[in-house]
């Protein structure tokens, strides 16, 4: 048996004994580095609440190349929607694609604005606090953020947005589709919240 056989046999073995550990090590490594590289924070800027549709799918995030812009025009669509349902409405079905709000998903919306809570989504813009009765800076700002768990289901990601009046941020989840483009596909944003301090008796 010659020098290279010898080599190649020591190195079967070698594979043989430590193959297990080397897997082991390697499925290590790359959940490390997904879990180190998901840890991403995008802050988006938007100059106002938009007043037409128009105006709205003409923003350059409307594009939804990526998860975070999608997230993002979602609560900007529901800051639309205390002074005008429909409009509000339209633009969250544009954000959705081809699966649009079914009637059940409408009402959901509706009894999440009664009792005078229009001030939920603004609440995610930076600036917006129950002290100042969610008045947000401007221009407008909401920071996305994403965690080792946002891409666990393929095609999919779970994003985060926090509230100034909720103590844990609240997820919006998005589904990329063969066109490429990330589409609202489920949100947790219009959950209860602080109230503002002028209209808290005990504040």
């Amino acid at each position: 048996m010659g020098l290279f056989d010898n080599l190649k046999r020591q190195a079967i073995n070698a594979l043989k004994t430590n193959g297990n550990k080397i897997g082991k090590e390697l499925g290590d490594n790359i959940k490390n580095a997904v879990k180190n590289a998901a840890n991403k924070s995008v802050t988006i800027d938007f100059s106002g609440i938009p007043e037409s549709y128009e105006e709205f799918v003409s923003l350059p995030e409307a594009k939804m190349e990526t998860p975070f812009e999608t997230a993002a025009m979602t609560v900007l669509a529901f800051c639309v929607y205390p002074k005008d349902k429909d409009l509000s409405i339209k633009m969250l079905n544009f954000l959705r694609g081809p699966r649009p709000l079914s009637g059940i998903d409408i009402n959901f919306i509706r009894d999440r604005f009664m009792d005078g809570k229009d001030y939920v989504p603004r609440s995610y813009f930076e600036g917006a606090t129950p002290e100042n009765d969610y008045t947000p800076n401007v221009p407008l700002k909401i920071v996305v953020k994403d965690n080792p768990y946002s891409y666990e289901n393929e095609g999919y990601a779970k994003l985060l947005v926090c509230s100034g009046g909720a103590d844990s941020p609240r997820e919006i989840l998005l589904r990329e589709a063969k066109d490429g483009k990330w589409y609202l596909w489920d949100q947790f944003i219009l959950a209860d919240i602080r109230q503002p301090e002028s209209a808290d008796p005990w504040a």
